[in-house]
């Protein structure tokens, strides 16, 4: 396999800016089309990602560019961000398929940069992370010559809704639900995610600072997240969801305490959430689930009706630093 090390002939690439953010959707918004069939990502979301305290643009993102000259043609996009503060990196990275030697060209960079921060850390390897639809624009063959392996498979599901079909349920006995309109409360709605999915592939510990620049909380609806109160066990239970995209309204969070799961709190709280969109008009809501989750939360989901909209495997890579 070939890697360039020195720029090739035709491309220019520069760091990301915020005034960037259009240009980077419109390019993620012609590869959603090729890889699902429809375009899937907002504005708000490059927006969210390019202003993260995180991530450092000038080192730690990308444009690729065809051509040198202004009106040069955008055919790649690349960000890299370190949650984990040690030998975990995650990154971005996008190329349109007709361009193998700017999408090798990119993870060049990427990969470079990906052990500088590792080492940065004072770690001994760098573990990268990239999130790849399972049919997606890159060559998985150089990919897997790189030095890549998938490791895990996220299921994006869907379900349909209803107004008259999906309406918001009674609570459980001894089960209260209230919105996380006060700063209490999101600070429990924070401490009740990390700790349900502090046993969860992947997962990185979080403050609740960093929570909500990962949320893009000025932006956030708050009463589109709700806790459920379990009647001598306490707060139990939360889900986070939002309702920005036009394809479908999103579920980002379902996550139940282990001492209060087997209880039935995700189905209550998936079927609020079915209830509460369908009242507001949406016709079809979706979450991303690991399909290795030892909680079951696959099975449940596919009880209520959900089903696989389109797959997402992650990529690992690992260099020594």
């Amino acid at each position: 396999m070939t890697t360039f090390t020195t720029q090739p002939p035709g491309l220019t690439v520069r760091p990301a800016t915020l005034d960037d953010a259009p240009a980077v959707c419109a390019l993620l918004n012609e590869i959603d089309l090729l890889e699902i069939g429809r375009a899937d990502t907002e504005l708000s979301e490059i927006q969210a990602d390019l202003k993260h305290p995180e991530v450092e643009l000038e080192r730690d993102s990308w444009l690729l560019f065809e051509g040198e000259r202004e009106g040069a043609r955008l055919i790649g996009y690349g960000l890299l961000w370190d949650d984990s503060g040690g030998e975990r990196i995650d990154i971005d990275h996008y190329v349109l398929p007709d361009q193998p030697q700017g999408a090798q060209y990119l993870f060049d960079l990427m990969e470079a940069r990906a052990t500088q921060r590792a080492a940065a850390n004072g770690a001994e390897r760098a573990v990268v992370h990239l999130h790849l639809n399972i049919d997606p624009t890159l060559n998985l063959g150089e990919l897997r010559e790189r030095g890549w392996r998938p490791v895990r498979r996220y299921n994006v599901m869907a379900r349909h809704l209803s107004g008259t079909a999906d309406r918001s349920p009674k609570p459980p006995p001894g089960v209260t639900l209230r919105p996380c309109q006060a700063e209490p409360d999101r600070r429990r709605a924070h401490a009740l995610l990390q700790e349900s999915f502090a046993d969860h592939f992947d997962f990185q510990p979080r403050t609740y600072e960093q929570w909500l620049e990962d949320i893009d909380a000025e932006r956030a609806d708050w009463s589109l997240t709700w806790i459920a109160h379990v009647h001598g066990l306490g707060d139990a239970a939360v889900l986070r969801s939002h309702n920005d995209r036009a394809s479908m309204a999103w579920i980002g969070n379902l996550g139940v305490l282990r001492q209060a799961r087997g209880q039935g709190l995700g189905s209550y709280l998936l079927r609020h959430a079915f209830g509460h969109y369908a009242a507001l008009g949406r016709d079809r809501i979706g979450l991303g689930v690991d399909t290795d989750n030892s909680s079951g939360a696959l099975a449940l989901y596919e009880r209520h009706g959900m089903s696989l909209d389109f797959a997402v495997d992650t990529w690992e890579l690992i260099r020594p630093v």
